[in-house]
C-alpha cells in the first residue's frame, strides 16, 4: 500500500487492485506525477496472474476527476515547452494503455468527470456512475479543444450529440451518459460497496454489476435530439449558431445556452474541435489520440489556451481575450495548420497487438 499523503493510492485485495485517487481540495486534478502512478500501476497489474480486476475510484465525494491540473500544465509549457509536450505524450499513452488492458477494470464515478478523468475512465470494461455523476468536456471555454481519445466517442454519438458536448462542454448527468453508451451501469452507492466486496472475492463482474444496476431514469438530452441534430449537423461553427438562434419553441431555452455557450468560446478552439470530431469518424482510438498529440502540441504553444487558463482559474475574471477574437478571423489555413503532422516528433502508439505482446 502506498502511503496516505500520495494523491494515488493503490491497494491489493484479494483478486482485485483498488486505486484510489485522493488529491484533496483539488477536485483530484490529474498531474504528471498521478498519470505516471497509473500508468506504471497498470503494467504491473497487467502481468500478475493472480489478478483479477483493477477498480477505480475517488475518495472525493463530491469528483472523480474534475480533469488534468491545466493550471500547472500551462505555467510548465510556457517554463519548458518540450516537457510539457513529453506530459502529453504519457498521458495519451496511458489512454491508449487502458484501452488495451487485458483485465476487467471498473470505473466507478459518483461526482464529476471531466477532461482527463474522462481519459482514464472512458476505457475502461465497466464504466459504473453514481447519483452524483456529472460528466463534460468544457475544454473549447479554456482555449483548448477535448483531447484524450473523447473525439473518437464523440464522433460516434447519435444525433450530433458528440459535437454538441465536444463544442459547449455542457455538463450531462447519468441518466444521458447512459443511454449515449459513455456508461455501462448505473449503481447507488451502497450498492458500490457491495460490488467491491465481490470482485475481492473474483466474483465475476458482470454478473455482479448487472444484478445491481438500476434503470437511471428517463434521459433529458433525449429531448432535444432533433434540434441539436439539426443545429450540430450543420457545416460549420458559424452555421451551427445561426440554426441555434431559429430555435423556438420547446428547445428555445436550450437553443439560447447552447449558443451562449459558443459565443464564450475560443473560436479557433472551436472550428479546430469540429474538424477534429467529424475527423475521428474515420480514425480508429489509437489514431485519434495521435491526432490529439499534434493539436496538444499546437495549443500549448498557442495563445488562447494560456490566456483560457489565466481567465478561468488564475485571474479568474470570466474575460478571456481570445487570439483570433472572433470566428470570422479564423481561416481555413489556421485550422489546417493546427492539425499539421510533427516530422521527427510524432506520437507514435504500439498497435493493439505489440501491446498484448506486452502483457499489459
Amino acid at each position: 500500500m502506498t502511503e496516505l499523503h500520495n494523491p494515488v493510492r493503490v491497494e491489493r485485495h484479494a483478486a482485485a487492485a483498488i486505486i484510489t485517487l485522493d488529491r484533496g481540495g483539488a477536485l483530484n486534478a490529474l498531474t504528471p506525477a498521478m498519470l505516471s502512478t497509473l500508468d506504471q500501476s497498470y503494467r504491473s497489474f497487467g502481468r500478475d496472474s493472480n489478478l483479477y480486476v483493477v477498480v477505480l475510484k475517488s475518495a472525493d465525494p463530491k469528483a472523480f476527476c474534475a480533469g488534468g491540473d491545466v493550471r500547472a500544465l500551462s505555467k510548465l509549457a510556457r517554463a519548458d515547452l518540450p516537457a510539457a509536450r513529453a506530459a502529453l505524450r504519457a498521458e495519451y499513452g496511458l489512454n491508449w494503455l487502458h484501452e488495451c488492458f487485458s483485465k476487467p477494470t471498473l470505473a466507478w464515478m459518483d461526482g464529476v468527470v471531466m477532461g482527463s478523468g474522462a481519459g482514464v475512465t472512458a476505457y475502461a470494461t465497466h464504466r459504473v456512475a453514481g447519483p452524483r455523476y456529472r460528466f463534460a468536456m468544457p475544454e473549447t471555454a479554456i482555449g483548448f479543444f477535448p483531447d484524450v481519445g473523447m473525439a473518437h466517442a464523440f464522433a460516434r454519438l447519435p444525433h450530433s450529440i458528440g459535437l454538441y458536448l465536444a463544442l459547449t462542454g455542457h455538463v450531462i448527468e447519468r441518466a444521458d451518459a447512459y443511454a449515449l453508451g459513455l456508461l455501462t451501469h448505473t449503481l447507488d452507492e451502497p450498492a458500490f460497496l457491495e460490488v467491491e466486496a465481490a470482485l475481492k472475492d473474483a466474483w465475476p463482474i458482470d454478473q455482479v454489476l448487472d444484478a445491481r444496476h438500476r434503470d437511471p431514469g428517463t434521459p433529458p438530452l433525449m429531448a432535444h435530439a432533433e434540434v441539436i441534430a439539426e443545429c450540430f449537423g450543420a457545416p460549420t461553427v458559424e452555421q451551427i449558431m445561426e440554426q441555434l438562434s431559429l430555435v423556438r419553441g420547446d428547445s428555445e431555452a436550450f437553443a439560447a445556452k447552447a449558443l451562449s455557450s459558443l459565443r464564450k468560446a475560443s473560436p479557433l478552439a472551436l472550428k479546430v474541435t469540429l474538424r477534429h470530431v467529424r475527423d475521428a469518424a474515420a480514425l480508429d482510438l489509437r489514431q485519434t489520440l495521435e491526432a490529439d498529440y499534434r493539436l496538444g502540441c499546437m495549443f500549448l504553444a498557442a495563445a488562447d489556451f494560456h490566456e483560457g487558463v489565466r481567465a478561468a482559474l488564475v485571474d479568474k475574471d470570466g474575460a478571456p481575450h481570445w487570439t483570433p477574437a472572433s470566428l470570422a478571423d479564423v481561416t481555413r489555413q489556421m485550422v489546417d495548420d493546427c492539425f499539421a503532422t510533427l516530422p521527427g516528433a510524432e506520437l507514435n502508439l504500439p498497435l493493439r497487438q505489440e501491446m498484448q505482446a506486452m502483457r499489459v
